[in-house]
């Protein structure tokens, strides 16, 4: 299979699938989506056993261990990749977890730990395999966001506060990187039935404050524990509509992609309410030019 760019071949053979957070959920899906279309993956996790035992022997698959909070073992995954398979041609940002929890009951150690592995963790693989892209003039970029980076829930601040860096960073990364014929984009799932509110993905505060027991906070939380693959959202269906996005390139990836009937909802709820949020003072807010 030869994927085309806008301006040519992107690769002489099959594509390269680059994918964080590999091991389960949507980094799973997209693994094995792009297995099944005759891609090379190479899935990464910290405990790559998991990948094999999840997708299989595969010609085209190599497990690879990656902390992404690790630069050591960033580099050797790139490196180990590229000497097997020669380049990278897209790269997906997946790994990552949440935390439930009001703000006042989140430490400094809390904090720092999922900035690391959500934002710096992408920031910092991102980088590391930006200039094999840009030496060979192409590549697509797929970060994993959430809806919650633009419609927020109580209880939600860290998460969605990291996945709005990540947004911002994608969005930025489009522009920086088009001059080298490299595209990036976020994707923004809404509410899917994976393993992520599994105790393995989702944490809580180790501190709890019952001044916020019934709350919006302390309910948002419960409510998403509590419907564990319950969700509606097909993770295989999201896989397969990413991949062809990717796959397409006489089409320029979009910026930002909701995914999921609640997403789409939300996204195009939140940015009407946003630009009716300024319409009141609009004009007094465009009119700040210094006087001559």
């Amino acid at each position: 299979m030869v994927t085309l760019t806008k301006r040519g071949p992107l690769m002489n053979d099959a594509p390269v699938w680059f994918i964080t957070g590999a091991s389960r959920g949507f980094g799973q899906e997209f693994a094995r989506c792009a297995l099944e279309h005759g891609c090379r993956v190479a899935a990464t996790a910290r405990k790559p056993e998991a990948i094999s035992a999840a997708l299989g022997e595969h010609d085209n698959l190599l497990p690879v261990a990656l902390d992404v909070t690790d630069q050591e073992q960033i580099n050797n995954a790139i490196d180990t990749v590229i000497g097997k398979f020669g380049r990278i041609d897209v790269l997906v940002n997946n790994a990552g977890y949440g935390i439930f929890g009001p703000l006042e009951e989140l430490s400094d150690a809390e904090t720092h730990a999922i900035f690391d592995t959500n934002v710096f963790g992408m920031i910092n693989v991102t980088r590391a395999v930006l200039p094999s892209m840009r030496a060979q003039q192409s590549g697509r970029i797929v970060n994993v966001g959430s809806i919650a980076s633009i419609a927020c829930d109580p209880g939600g601040s860290l998460y969605d506060a990291g996945k709005a860096a990540i947004a911002a960073i994608s969005e930025a990364l489009a522009l920086e990187m088009k001059p080298f014929d490299v595209e990036s984009m976020v994707i923004l799932p809404g509410m899917f039935r994976t393993n992520f509110f599994d105790g393995s993905s989702i944490q809580t505060p180790e501190n709890p404050l019952a001044a916020y027991d019934n709350t919006p906070a302390r309910g948002a939380e419960e409510y998403c524990l509590g419907h564990n693959y319950q969700q509606h959202g097909d993770p295989a269906k999201a896989a397969q509509l990413v991949y062809q996005i990717v796959s397409n390139t006489d089409q320029p990836l979009p910026l930002w992609l909701p995914l999921g009937k609640d997403a789409v909802k939300k996204f195009e709820k939140q940015i009407a309410r946003k630009v009716d949020s300024i319409q009141p003072y609009k004009e007094a807010a465009s009119d700040l030019f210094i006087e001559e």
